[in-house]
């Protein structure tokens, strides 16, 4: 028999419907999986690699929603017959390995499995949360607490405790941290120049340390969500 696969905030009993994938993908560094606009037929798995989750604004401006990697699902669970389009894209940034399965066979095997339907449906619900929570601390705070808040998803993500602060194992480039506020990179320079200089911050290694995460939370009225809620991926 399968194992079951490791997969992030699903139970294990539901797990087991994802045993046997209709079939794998591989695909290199900047490759789509899917673009806004495709047709969803499948769910996909991260085996190994990662994968950016982006939206495009109406003025072409790309807004990173979430970075997700092995044992991160990826697609929208369909619960009706009704034909449906993704609103965003996924990117390949690191050559990934995806286990591939027909929502259609899925979806029949849940019919006899309320409990895993159920889990499936708040694992999507899941989703939307975090996505809105993103959206509302760059609505409430502006471009300045949409940093703040990635840098405590990114301490509770990639995050490691050590004498200093928080160490985030996890390098982003300064352009991909201004994706995640749709701001400039320059914009992104200076407010994380403005940080080290108040030691909240500091970098080494290309790697930042966070030393006052307390600092960022009360900038943002931080509302103390669970840290499932309040991850990158």
């Amino acid at each position: 028999m399968a194992m079951c696969p490791r997969i992030n905030n699903l139970h294990t009993d539901t797990t087991v419907y994802f045993n046997q994938p209709d079939h794998t993908l591989d695909l290199s560094k900047d490759q789509y999986l899917f673009r806004q606009g495709d047709a969803v037929t499948d769910l996909y798995l991260i085996r190994t690699g990662q994968v950016l989750i982006t939206k495009t604004t109406p003025d072409g401006r790309e807004l990173s929603l979430r970075f997700l990697g092995p044992g991160d699902l990826i697609g929208e669970v369909l619960v009706t017959d009704a034909s449906t389009q993704y609103l965003v894209d996924a990117k390949v940034t690191e050559a990934a390995t995806l286990a591939v399965y027909r929502q259609d066979v899925l979806k029949q095997a849940l019919k006899q499995d309320a409990d895993a339907l159920l889990d499936l449906l708040n694992y999507t619900q899941l989703m939307y949360r975090k996505d809105q929570t993103k959206f509302r601390d760059l609505v409430l705070h502006g471009k300045k607490g949409a940093l703040y808040s990635i840098l405590i998803r990114l301490s509770n993500s990639y995050g490691q405790e050590q004498a200093d602060g928080i160490h985030l194992t996890q390098s982003f480039t300064n352009q991909e941290l201004a994706n995640f506020c749709a701001t400039s990179r320059e914009s992104v320079n200076r407010l994380l120049s403005d940080l080290k200089k108040q030691r909240v911050i500091s970098e080494k290694n290309q790697q930042l340390i966070i030393h006052d995460l307390d600092f960022l939370k009360q900038a943002i009225n931080c509302d103390q969500c669970p840290v499932v809620l309040c991850t990158i991926n």
